[in-house]
């Protein structure tokens, strides 16, 4: 489970001199290899685009367990609302829950700060405990979370590794906030995660493996 967040801060919005000023030409933005996923939910379906080149641990660990049918019949369960910002704000998260039978053995944490990959809107990202010990739950970012990021500066191990982001969605983000908004149960989850269960937790059917061909 994500252990701890940080609020975002605040964008402040440039001087009106300043957007006026001629900006630079734009460099082409380097491209890197990336695997299509699909999730089917019972509420619709989200495309996935995996960072295997930049993230290949972490993107390789969740194309195993989707190739293996490890996710399918997990759920989303979770949906934090953060309470600052333009709603929806928060995460969705979802998958193994630990559960035995379905796991497989941690891996090796990928911070942020050596990816180059980032807690952005619409980012997939490792739920754990310490870090090294991801399996096979994951969470949705809704908003910018850049708290979550690698903070190689700091005293405090978990604030220094961070979260690792191995995603991003591509397509139906429309899915993943309708998820979010769903109902959820007040007296469900413990100490600060209380509420934050979603009172009728959605299947995740099938991820598998598309051709960039299939995405509409």
């Amino acid at each position: 489970m994500i252990g701890r967040f940080l609020a975002p801060l605040a964008l402040l919005a440039a001087p009106l001199s300043a957007q006026e000023e001629a900006a630079p030409a734009p460099q082409a933005a380097e491209k890197f290899e990336t695997v299509l996923v699909v999730l089917e939910t019972t509420m619709g379906d989200i495309t996935v685009a995996l960072e295997t080149e930049r993230a290949p641990i972490t993107a390789g660990n969740f194309l195993r367990y989707a190739e293996e049918d490890r996710f399918d019949g997990t759920i989303f369960y979770r949906a934090m609302h953060l309470n600052w910002g333009e709603p929806p704000n928060g995460l969705l998260q979802g998958g193994t829950q630990n559960d035995p039978d379905r796991i497989l053995d941690g891996i090796a944490h990928e911070p942020t700060n050596e990816t180059g990959l980032s807690h952005t809107d619409g980012a997939l990202s490792m739920a754990r405990l310490d870090p090294g010990t991801a399996t096979g739950d994951f969470s949705i970012m809704i908003k910018d979370q850049k708290g979550l990021d690698a903070q190689p500066d700091s005293d405090d191990p978990n604030l220094k590794a961070g979260y690792a982001v191995f995603g991003y969605v591509v397509d139906g983000m429309d899915v993943v906030h309708a998820i979010h908004d769903s109902p959820r149960d007040p007296e469900a989850g413990e100490g600060w995660m209380k509420g934050q269960m979603l009172a009728d937790p959605v299947t995740i059917v099938d991820v598998r493996r598309v051709d960039a061909d299939a995405v509409d």
